[in-house]
């Protein structure tokens, strides 16, 4: 490969991607850039997400959904399996599933902490596994997992949520590093608060205008912003980005 004559346009055509967490939020944006950008979609989430089909009809891209349980191992396996049957490879694989919870250490909940790191550690973890053998087997690819601000500094009521996105991080170090040789690149993006549906519940408020004024840039993200370094990390401009956790915070992080 000439490394110097990559694809300015940033384009994945011909690529297979998987993305995890797909129904919806930054996982739904992302599979949608990834089709405008000519790549191949599967879905992974617990239920189809319902407005993707047509979406991906409408730009041309090769799509299938897989409705599975991302703690579970059989349906991670059986999803890269399934996917290299339908398209002949995987290329990228997006880690966006992911739960969130606010909660005091004092006050955190055991059920819903080995629930938080089952859904955003483990399964994410295992997910990478999976890919890897698929991509070393295949000369390369890419490995795209979502973090998080809070995996980076501590924040308040994020004990759960904090621990799961910092081991996400270091995963991807360790991914990468191990590799690398393999010409599989391994990287995390760390957003702030992202305004999909759900954030734009929670943090449309007294609470999001205060929080607010602590990120230098003085607003929260989109999950387009997002899905735009997921196609930038997988595409072959980034192919010396490794290890590497992009964190798209306005500057909350810097302070």
């Amino acid at each position: 490969m000439d490394y110097r004559n990559f694809n300015e346009d940033f384009s994945l055509k011909g690529k297979t991607a998987i993305v995890t967490g797909a129904a919806s939020g930054i996982g739904f944006e992302i599979a949608r850039m990834y089709a405008r950008k000519g790549a191949n979609v599967v879905s992974f989430d617990l239920s189809e997400p319902a407005e993707l089909p047509a979406y991906m009809e409408q730009h041309g891209a090769g799509y299938m959904a897989y409705a599975g349980n991302i703690t579970e191992t059989e349906a991670i396996e059986a999803c890269v399996a399934q996917t290299v049957e339908r398209f002949g490879s995987l290329d990228i694989l997006v880690n966006c599933a992911g739960i969130g919870v606010v909660e005091g250490v004092l006050e955190h909940d055991e059920a819903l902490w080995d629930k938080t790191l089952g859904i955003n550690l483990t399964g994410t973890v295992r997910f990478m596994k999976a890919a890897a053998k698929v991509m070393k087997e295949n000369g390369g690819g890419k490995i795209i997992n979502m973090g998080s601000q809070a995996g980076v500094v501590a924040l308040e009521g994020h004990l759960t949520y904090g621990c799961a996105k910092a081991a996400v991080i270091y995963a991807t170090k360790q991914f990468a590093m191990e590799m690398a040789q393999y010409n599989i690149n391994v990287n995390a993006i760390s957003p702030t608060i992202i305004l999909t549906p759900m954030g734009e519940e929670n943090w449309n408020n007294e609470r999001g205008e205060e929080f607010k004024k602590k990120i230098p840039a003085h607003r929260f993200g989109y999950p387009e912003e997002v899905a735009a370094c997921a196609v930038f990390l997988a595409s072959d401009a980034a192919s010396l980005i490794n290890g590497a956790n992009l964190v798209i915070d306005g500057g909350f992080t810097i302070c």
